[in-house]
């Protein structure tokens, strides 16, 4: 396990996470959800770095992430749900009109809880990740005479 790559995922997806939530108190609301959007990507990645032996794919699509590291199967469906949504709000490279269509689904009370579900889904992902990285518990000390 790369722990360096690993923690420089975490510590950016929580840097992200904690910059959605600056946006959201600015009424930002299409940033909020981009942040969101890169906090669950890293997130991803982090768990990526931890339990898989390559680099993860330079791409922002959650699915294609969680997919390829073999995160996606344990999602459950509103999770699965929350990532396909979140998914839309890259918008580094988005046309005025795709921009001005994502604004408009976007509330304070949506930003909310996008934010919310956020930080439920990383965490869910870092105890994931926890679990997969834990070194299991070898009672083989008899072995050793």
């Amino acid at each position: 396990m790369a722990t360096d790559k690993v923690a420089y995922w975490i510590d950016i997806a929580d840097e992200d996470l904690g910059v959605a939530e600056d946006l959201y108190n600015a009424k930002r609301w299409l940033y909020v959800a981009f942040m969101c959007h890169q906090s669950i990507e890293k997130t991803l990645k982090a768990y990526w770095c931890g339990t898989q032996p390559d680099d993860p794919p330079y791409t922002h699509n959650h699915k294609r992430l969680a997919d390829g590291c073999g995160l996606y199967s344990q999602l459950s469906e509103d999770q699965k749900d929350f990532l396909n949504t979140i998914t839309n709000y890259n918008i580094e490279a988005r046309y005025p009109e795709d921009k001005e269509a994502l604004y408009n689904t976007l509330t304070p009370e949506a930003c909310q809880e996008m934010i919310d579900e956020t930080k439920q889904l990383t965490q869910w992902i870092k105890d994931e990740l926890s679990a997969a990285t834990r070194p299991s518990d070898s009672s083989d000390d008899t072995s050793r005479s």
